[in-house]
């Protein structure tokens, strides 16, 4: 229960920030939709491709895709008052990271696959929705330039694993890995962490 409204917020908070991303790109209404859906539930679509979890989960549960789509059309009128809400989207959107690293966390235990392969699931159904977003808008992906993200979704999926190998019930390890994954990924806003950059200032041949 905890994690469905989680995920809900979570979508609801992305397609949001997605449709704001279609609106500096000046898109149509149908272009604010998809880049919303896109940011929302492309990360939980791509996972499920790649592990053949069918059906998909926003076929499977289409009021997902009503959530995304709505949320992305009214985000058109509320614009403004999004932008200003800033600080409160980066909170959710925390929050929504290590919701979807669980869930695609779960869903991959749940095929019975390794725990490395769980760590891709969390790690595709949390960053490849903003993937999809930037690529669309044709802007640098935030998450490969950006203060800790992706590693937050891997850190999560590790911690929750390791916690349900320890046979703490699934609740509990829900909580805990959301309490951390939250408080790390604050701390890298707030601190500026990234991952070391590769720079490569002169290009030419390698002959």
């Amino acid at each position: 229960m905890l994690l469905s409204v989680l995920y809900i917020i979570g979508i609801t908070a992305e397609a949001m920030t997605g449709a704001l991303s279609a609106g500096r790109r000046k898109m149509d209404w149908f272009g604010v939709m998809l880049v919303a859906s896109a940011a929302a539930i492309g990360g939980g679509t791509v996972r499920d491709i790649v592990l053949g979890h069918y059906p998909l989960t926003w076929i499977e549960n289409p009021q997902f895709l009503g959530i995304t789509c709505l949320a992305g059309v009214l985000t058109t009128g509320l614009a403004k008052w999004v932008i200003k809400l800033k600080g409160l989207f980066i909170r959710l959107d925390a929050l929504g990271l290590v919701a979807f690293s669980i869930i695609g966390t779960k869903v991959a235990l749940d095929m019975g696959l390794h725990p490395s392969i769980c760590m891709v699931s969390a790690l595709l159904t949390g960053v490849f929705g903003g993937l999809l977003r930037d690529l669309i808008c044709r802007q640098t992906p935030l998450v490969l330039h950006q203060e800790l993200y992706a590693s937050v979704a891997l850190v999560a999926s590790a911690l929750y694993l390791l916690l349900l190998e320890f046979a703490i019930d699934g609740v509990t390890a829900t909580v805990v890995t959301l309490i951390v994954g939250y408080l790390m990924r604050m701390a890298a806003v707030r601190f500026k962490w990234r991952l070391p950059s590769f720079n490569l200032e002169h290009e030419g041949s390698l002959h």
